[in-house]
Formats: structure tokens, C-alpha cells, sequence
């Protein structure tokens, strides 16, 4: 594979309208956005670049990948792992990918507040919600797949449950602004939330390598306070490269624009902003020419690999951009101050 060496940058200020428009660029007319040009869609990334565009201000965009996510969803309230060209490619169905739509849905209101737009997705959300939950254990925890032969894999997965109790979370939000009772989502949303909270050994170690199984807890505001502190300063010498970034996977010298921005979502989240912004520094100047973020880059040789502009990695960038420097009413979006268990009390300002 060839690989180009990355050239150290002067720092440089954000370009919102480049990156999501970068991201815009590679949406489809059918409205899917894959991870690059010639990549493959998962409906998960696809929901953060949606959350890249509403950043940008592309709302048009944003509707029509929406429209994508309705159109392809299963009957049973899942989506397939992965779709090249719309046509699925990696049948597995997993729960966390099923039910994020919520955590998309509900920062496209914080940015617009068009209420139509929840109410015209509520059924969608509310399948994928139904999916993931008919995987909730007894104990609170959630099996992270069917196989593509509808076969449920009796593993759970630490980011991927975190990243379902941002989902409920952001769904029971807007079952409160559309005036819908979920008891059962609330029920399901404490249960998780504890075991997530007391029960970590349940979830399946072998991923544990991966910086995501590290923050996620904490970006998801499923570790809040000291406990979110001492997971933090537990791990970080094991996951980050001082200077440089978070390691995508802490055996490997890969540091990831993706990873870092979630980790600055995470410390911004806990209210160690001073420490987020000097994170998010070090990324800065880690663009191409047009001011899109690279994926990632090996360190110390600083070779940018892969060399594809993911939409994903941008859309995240921006997210991280928005929770420091204040660019949209969804700017408190993973701030756990903002949240009051699935309350979300910014809504009456």
C-alpha cells in the first residue's frame, strides 16, 4: 500500500463549511453516506455524519441520509452491519447500530428544533430501540448481536453498551418532547446504566485493547464523577500518545483523529474542558490541504494511514469542535451537567 508521509502543519483554525462539506460530498442520491469514496455505509457512522452535517448547517443533507436509515431498516427494527451501494454486505445485526438513530435524531432537534422530524421518525426509533432490548439481559447488560443466520451471540461489548445508553438516553428525551410514557425503556436504561456502573466484568475483555472500551463509559454518561476520573487517569497512559492523540488500539502506534475528538467529547463531558482543549490542540493541524481531517497517522514515523477522507473521522471532529467552541445548540450534547438521568434540561431555554 502506498503511504505518504505526513508533513507537520502550521496550526490552523477549523474549517467548518470544508469538513461537512467533505462529508456532503460523499453522500449519495439514495442519501447514503459512506466512509469514504468507493466504501462501505454502517448505520452507525452513517448517524455521526449526520450529526457532522447538522453542525455544518446541511439540513437537506442531513433529512435524506435520515430517509436512508428508514428505508433500509429490517423489519424487526435492526439494520445490517454493513451496505456497499445500498446492498448488504455483512449481514449481522448488531443492537447497538439499531437504536443510535436516537442519539442523531435528538441532536438534529437541539439544532433545529423541528419536532416534525422526531415525530416522523418515531417509528423507526422506536423498532430499533425494540431490537436492542429483546437482547437486554436479566443483569442489564446487552448482547451486542444477531448473526446473519438470526442467531442471538450471547457476548456483551463495553462500547457498544455505552453507546446503547447514550441511545436510550437520547430516545426517552424525545419520548418526553413528543408527550410518549416508555416505562419500559426507562426501566431498561437504569438497568444498563448499573451494570455498566457495577457489573464491568461481564462485559467481554478481548476488546479492551481498542481506546473506545477506555472512554466510552464516560462519553456515553454512564460513568459520571470520580468514578469517570479514576477510569481516566487509570488508563491513560495506556491509550494515549502525549503530544499526539489517542491510540486507535493501545498495542499499535496508530494514533486516530476519530478516537481523539471522542476523547475530547469525554473529557468535556466530565468538565475537564482545560484538558479537552489541550487535546484537541494537538489534532489541529493533522489535515489535508482542503482542511479535512486525516484518519489517522503512525507515530513517530508520522505516516498518515489510510489515506481515504472518512466521513465519520470529520463529522466527529466537528462534534468536538462544537462541545469546546460553543457552534450550535447542541454543544451541551454529551455535557453529563446537561443531563438529569434521560432528562435533558437544556430544552426549556
Amino acid at each position: 500500500m502506498f503511504q505518504t508521509p505526513a508533513k507537520s502543519r502550521p496550526f490552523s483554525a477549523l474549517n467548518i463549511d470544508s469538513v461537512a462539506g467533505m462529508i456532503a460530498s460523499l453522500q449519495k442520491k439514495s442519501g447514503d453516506i459512506p466512509w469514504h469514496i468507493d466504501g462501505k455505509t454502517d448505520p452507525w457512522d452513517l448517524v455521526e455524519s449526520i450529526m457532522g452535517l447538522n453542525i455544518g448547517g446541511l439540513y437537506k443533507e442531513s433529512r435524506l441520509a435520515f430517509q436512508w436509515l428508514e428505508t433500509n431498516q429490517n423489519p424487526d427494527g435492526s439494520w445490517f452491519s454493513s451496505y456497499v451501494d445500498g446492498v448488504p454486505e455483512d449481514r449481522t445485526c448488531e443492537t447497538h447500530m439499531a437504536c443510535y438513530i436516537a442519539v442523531g435524531l435528538f441532536h438534529a432537534y437541539l439544532i433545529t428544533r423541528d419536532i416534525q422530524l422526531l415525530e416522523q421518525y418515531w417509528a423507526t426509533l422506536e423498532k430499533g430501540i425494540k431490537f436492542a432490548l429483546n437482547l437486554q439481559t436479566a443483569t442489564g447488560e446487552i448482547y451486542w448481536a444477531k448473526s446473519p443466520e438470526g442467531k442471538v451471540d450471547p457476548m456483551s461489548l463495553l462500547a457498544g453498551s455505552s453507546s446503547i445508553f447514550m441511545s436510550l438516553k437520547c430516545a426517552l428525551a424525545i419520548a418526553a418532547v413528543l408527550g410518549k410514557e416508555k416505562k419500559n425503556w426507562e426501566q431498561a436504561f437504569e438497568n444498563l446504566g448499573n451494570s455498566i456502573q457495577e457489573n464491568l466484568h461481564v462485559y467481554n475483555v478481548s476488546k479492551s485493547r481498542f481506546s473506545m472500551y477506555w472512554f466510552y463509559p464516560i462519553l456515553s454518561g454512564a460513568l459520571r464523577g470520580e468514578k469517570a476520573q479514576a477510569r481516566i487517569d487509570k488508563y491513560w497512559s495506556k491509550y494515549m500518545i502525549e503530544g499526539q492523540g489517542a491510540r486507535c488500539v493501545s498495542d499499535e502506534p496508530w494514533v486516530t483523529i476519530a478516537e481523539t475528538s471522542e476523547l475530547v467529547l469525554a473529557l468535556d463531558a466530565m468538565g475537564n474542558t482545560p484538558k479537552a482543549r489541550i487535546v484537541f490542540s494537538w489534532i489541529q493541524d493533522r489535515v489535508y490541504e482542503d482542511k479535512t481531517f486525516w484518519c489517522g497517522y503512525t507515530y513517530p514515523d508520522m505516516v498518515v494511514w489510510p489515506e481515504e477522507k472518512i466521513s465519520w473521522t470529520n463529522a466527529v471532529a466537528l462534534m468536538a469542535a462544537d462541545a469546546l467552541y460553543n457552534l450550535t445548540p447542541a454543544a451541551r450534547f454529551f455535557d453529563h451537567a446537561a443531563w438529569q438521568g434521560h432528562r435533558y434540561l437544556g430544552l426549556s431555554n
